[in-house]
């Protein structure tokens, strides 16, 4: 069977959503910017491209089409190039780019762009539809389905005894990472900069006016944390219909939201090879399972395993884990239960820090795990999510 490799990743920086710069950025738009400078930096021309798939949890600017075939023309891409879209809430991104690695390695294609993207700021507003939102047979069956996943973070912290503090202190341990990683530019080689107009809305007058931007790193990190600030926050969950307030999650412990897009070129290593392309790192595999919906982030502790026995490895051979911080009390848990080295962990930060579009975090977590890999010198890493719905996926990738 052949070989699937990545050569080329190229994203945005990461904005905050509803009052950051990518705030008036459709989708599309974000999506064909990373397209295109991730075939730029593979050195392909845009024809070469056979597919570009891309995931997203919540599609925003596209009228029913899908985001990868409109994110391909958005891209300069010829109107040969397909395009697809999948959707596997916050693992989309590894899914698009698991899913274009295994056709390469069917042979059913040489060239794919691959990568994930999520405009929150558009999607998730007043405009939002609500109408008949659940299905009474799903919940007739699992009445936590449509739970929250701000309830079931409170869930796992309280079933599984995470304490605030020890969320509080991981939640720390991400900011002073990503800090320490932006200072030493460490995401430099991944962001490509993308001018925009931003709106800006005035709270005395309640007008909204537009500025131009250009958003060039991520911006949602708070270098001045402290344990004590972090401590101070009030708990976010509160049940509008029950009398119950959250004890555990907060705006300082949970991932941001934040809109943002990311790409990858996945092509035949023999076909990379044919043109003198070096790549980053070899896809290796893909696992994912499902767990009680109403513990969602613990979802990581079921899909590695199964990755790992899949490919005869053990934790310890993995040099480099990137765990989705959708929220810390599951990231605390599923590090202790896997038995991973905090070291390799989320070296670098992630979303609690850095912040989180839901459809393209899984493929910058792939981009910056073979950056990242190569710097150490690492051979294996994981990249692994929970998922909303109660899943849990992990990809096995190995760094060139």
């Amino acid at each position: 069977m052949r070989e699937a490799v990545i050569v080329s990743t190229a994203r945005t920086g990461l904005a905050k959503s509803f009052r950051g710069g990518l705030n008036d950025t459709e989708a599309p738009a974000m999506g064909g910017h990373v397209v295109r400078a991730a075939i730029e930096r593979a050195g392909i021309a845009p024809a070469e491209v056979d597919d570009c798939v891309f995931g997203v949890a919540a599609p925003q600017g596209t009228q029913g089409y899908n985001v990868g075939r409109l994110s391909a023309i958005a891209g300069g891409l010829p109107e040969t190039v397909a395009g697809m879209q999948i959707e596997r809430q916050c693992s989309s991104g590894l899914m698009a780019i698991a899913t274009a690695a295994k056709s390469v390695m069917c042979n059913e294609y040489d060239i794919a762009v691959a990568g994930g993207l999520e405009s929150i700021s558009l999607v998730q507003n007043k405009h939002k539809n609500a109408y008949r939102n659940v299905s009474r047979t799903v919940t007739a069956l699992d009445s936590t389905a449509y739970m929250a996943m701000l309830e079931t973070a409170e869930v796992v912290a309280e079933r599984y005894n995470i304490s605030r503090e020890s969320q509080d202190q991981y939640a720390l341990q991400s900011q002073q990472r990503t800090a320490a990683a932006q200072q030493a530019g460490l995401f430099d080689d991944e962001i490509v900069p993308m001018a925009t107009t931003m709106s800006v809305f005035n709270k005395e007058t309640k007008e909204t006016s537009y500025t131009d931007a250009v958003v060039d790193r991520d911006d949602c990190n708070r270098p001045s944390t402290t344990l004590h600030s972090l401590s101070a926050l009030e708990p976010v969950f509160k049940d509008g219909q029950v009398v119950k307030e959250g004890k555990y999650i907060t705006a300082g412990n949970s991932s941001q939201f934040s809109d943002g897009a990311s790409a990858c070129v996945v092509m035949d290593a023999k076909v990379a090879s044919q043109k003198g392309l070096s790549p980053l790192g070899i896809y290796r595999g893909l696992a994912v399972a499902g767990c009680k919906s109403d513990e969602m982030g613990i979802g990581p502790v079921f899909a590695v395993p199964r990755l790992l026995k899949r490919h005869g490895l053990g934790v310890a051979d993995i040099d480099l884990w990137e765990l989705n911080e959708a929220f810390a009390c599951q990231v605390v848990y599923c590090r202790d239960k896997l038995g991973i080295d905090n070291a390799a962990l989320n070296v670098n930060g992630g979303s609690i820090s850095i912040g989180h579009p839901f459809g393209m975090t899984g493929s910058r977590l792939v981009g910056h795990a073979l950056l990242e890999g190569k710097r150490r010198g690492a051979k294996h890493v994981v990249v692994t999510m929970c998922i909303g719905g109660g899943m849990g996926a992990a990809g096995l990738f190995e760094v060139a």
